[in-house]
């Protein structure tokens, strides 16, 4: 038996040589075009091998990588563009080709001289873009340091090593996908990219190839989970599925467990702290992200006060640690969420005595509902557990004096009466939450609008449904 390839993409193989030469020859290209220690480089690619070894090349260079979502459109790719100002552009979509000179992915690449020495750890590798589930997604930098660091934990936290074959269908240019490979490649395993993600090509990987550890955010794990052969695939191979990017559905999890033995690993990061909590090994629990990754501090502050709470206390959590980011673009929007060396988060949740981190909720996505604030993740863990729904996503709207009034937003699993539904959904919230928790409104919805990352896109939702309460 051959070793694994360190990179396959459909029918391609490379070894770490042959990455490492792709890289010289683009290093060699970008050169010659002009491009020079301390640019940025902007970089819009489906998932390929030559996105890594551009990437790679950016580095050699010691220039940074600006890293812009194949799946956005030109006024999304236009605001990245002018945020970073990047000098040079290389990838494969039109409409960055459209916007300034690209050297596209395609062209031959000569082979290219070895690169000596290594980038200055100091300097910005890469500019990844938040969520921007609020507003215009900012620009998150990243320096080789605390990119260096992001992999050490995540390599610790997954308990990879050489002998693992892992698989990556969501986008490298959000900082999971370069999580994943960068980390994978560090430690000697096996990386299977995807093009795209197709259900049953990456279940058929993980029997074919002998995948070891799956990544999922949660399209991917809906998808598993409602696979209607999934029982026909050989996943024994799997040592977990990873989720993260999103809190579990435990439903969800639950079911693909039952149906292929198959445990989870949840783990919670930010792109700004790539890799803050995670789930041991033996032992993991669907209830929890995991505690702190050794290296990353953790703290709950109140969400009156700002000062620290007790555990058990809920509060937002706040992380420091030498993987965070050096800050955003535009530059002050930094001293916003970095106060201390702590790292607000912008998410809710608590740490009990044991150490283990549960998130609730999003602090920008709390609804105020007469004073209170009510967690659309409670309500729709709840409405997940009706049997009528497929997935779903809850957001606020304004009304009046009582503040927000609570909207859900509903995809089926089946064709239904929509008014039996809804009213059976407001009963069932009703019946397993606080009055302040009530459903205004129910609305049916093709699916629900998400990041590649699993995030849902609430602002979408507000803006397409939002009008006032009838309540």
């Amino acid at each position: 038996m051959t070793e694994p390839a360190a990179l396959v993409c459909e029918e391609r193989r490379f070894s770490l040589p042959q990455l490492d030469a792709l890289a010289d020859g683009w290093a060699a290209t970008l050169s010659k075009s002009g491009v020079t220690a301390g640019q940025r480089v902007a970089v819009m690619s489906s998932n390929r091998p030559e996105f890594l070894a551009v990437v790679q090349a950016i580095w050699r260079i010691a220039a940074t990588a600006v890293l812009i979502s194949s799946a956005w459109k030109r006024d999304e790719v236009d605001h990245a563009l002018a945020l970073t100002e990047p000098a040079h552009a290389v990838g494969d979509h039109p409409v960055l080709a459209d916007l300034m000179p690209m050297l596209h992915l395609d062209e031959p690449i000569p082979d290219g001289d070895a690169v000596a020495g290594s980038p200055p750890v100091g300097d910005d590798a890469v500019l990844v873009f938040s969520s921007g589930t609020t507003g215009l997604p900012k620009a998150v930098r990243h320096t080789h340091a605390s990119l260096q660091e992001s992999v050490r934990h995540w390599r610790e936290a997954l308990q990879l090593t050489p002998r693992d074959r892992i698989q990556v269908a969501t986008p490298p240019s959000h900082i999971l996908g370069l999580l994943n490979i960068l980390t994978a490649l560090k430690t000697g395993a096996s990386v299977r990219l995807h093009h795209r993600f197709d259900i049953d090509r990456v279940l058929g990987c993980i029997e074919n190839d002998g995948i070891t550890v799956e990544m999922a955010v949660a399209p991917i794990a809906l998808a598993i989970a409602s696979h209607p052969n999934l029982e026909s695939y050989d996943l024994s191979s799997l040592r977990y599925i990873m989720w993260g990017a999103t809190p579990v559905s435990a439903h969800v999890a639950e079911t693909v467990t039952r149906r292929t033995g198959v445990g989870w690993l949840p783990a919670y990061g930010t792109t700004e702290l790539p890799v803050i909590a995670c789930n041991p090994i033996e032992g993991a629990r669907l209830d929890s992200v995991g505690r702190p990754v050794p290296g990353v501090d953790l703290r709950i502050v109140s969400l009156d006060t700002g000062e620290p709470v007790s555990p058990g206390e809920v509060g937002e959590i706040q992380a420091r640690a030498a993987s965070l980011m050096a800050g955003y673009l535009p530059a002050e929007a930094t001293h916003e969420v970095i106060h201390d060396g702590w790292y607000q988060t912008g998410d809710v949740g608590w740490i009990d005595t044991g150490g283990w981190l549960r998130i609730t909720d999003r602090l920008k996505e709390m609804i105020k509902v007469r004073g209170f604030q009510v967690a659309p993740a409670e309500i729709e863990t709840v409405l997940h557990s009706h049997p009528a729904v497929k997935d779903c996503a809850v957001f606020g709207i304004p009304d009046g004096t009582n503040g927000e009034a609570v909207v859900a937003a509903v995809a089926v699993s089946a064709p239904v009466d929509t008014d039996a539904v809804a009213t059976e959904l407001v009963a069932w919230v009703d019946e397993k939450l606080a009055s302040y928790k009530h459903l205004s409104r129910v609305v049916f919805v093709p699916d629900i609008p998400r990041l590649p990352s699993g995030k849902v896109l609430r602002r979408v939702l507000k803006e397409r449904y939002g009008c006032t309460s009838d309540s």
